[in-house]
């Protein structure tokens, strides 16, 4: 086999390809952090649990605040923080509401605020991802992932503001709320929409 001979072919074909792979790159390039605060007015977060297996029931907590940074080309390094007033939850009737803030569900007086803290992306598409995080209720802190869908490309939205919907699932037990397991389900959804404005 003529060695000499194979080179010159080896660049032809290897030159466009290190080509190629630099742009790439190039376009994978860190830039400069999206900083974002939460629209409160516009942001909720929501608590479905199953009752007596038949229907549910829904808390919600309409005040919250928090920030978001987003890294373009390293999505790995966008944080998600969020704190919600527990005292100011809401149910659909007084004794759900009366149980919720005592002492064997979420105890608003001696813990008034649920937070989630998520420290990654791993973007899936453009428009939608999974971040993973913590979620800290009633004193206790356990990893947790939020699936979310952006209402448009975030990257692609610098100094204008985003709108997201974030959702996941928790065992309730986890976080010390162990009572009424006959009549109120364990898996609890949460669902949180929150407005991005850039600050």
């Amino acid at each position: 086999m003529d060695i000499m001979g194979i080179l010159p072919r080896l660049r032809l074909v290897l030159l466009p390809l290190l080509a190629a792979f630099a742009l790439a790159n190039a376009g994978a390039e860190i830039g400069t952090p999206q900083r974002y605060t939460l629209d409160a007015a516009a942001s909720n977060v929501s608590a479905k649990v199953p009752f007596f297996g038949l229907a549910s029931k829904t808390a919600r907590f309409p005040r919250m605040q928090g920030a978001v940074t987003i890294v373009p080309g390293a999505p790995e390094r966008a944080v998600i923080d969020v704190t919600f007033d527990a005292t100011a939850i809401e149910a659909p009737d007084d004794l759900t509401l009366s149980r919720l803030r005592g002492e064997k569900f979420f105890w608003v007086e001696k813990y008034p605020s649920i937070r989630f803290v998520g420290r990654s992306i791993a973007l899936t598409s453009p428009t939608r991802g999974m971040v993973s995080g913590q979620l800290t209720a009633r004193g206790k802190t356990r990893p947790a992932s939020l699936d979310v869908t952006f209402d448009a490309d975030p990257l692609a939205q610098a100094g204008k503001p985003v709108s997201f919907t974030g959702t996941t699932t928790i065992d309730r037990r986890e976080y010390g709320m162990k009572s009424y397991q006959l009549i109120v389900g364990n898996k609890v959804d949460i669902t949180l929409k929150a407005r991005m404005v850039p600050r």
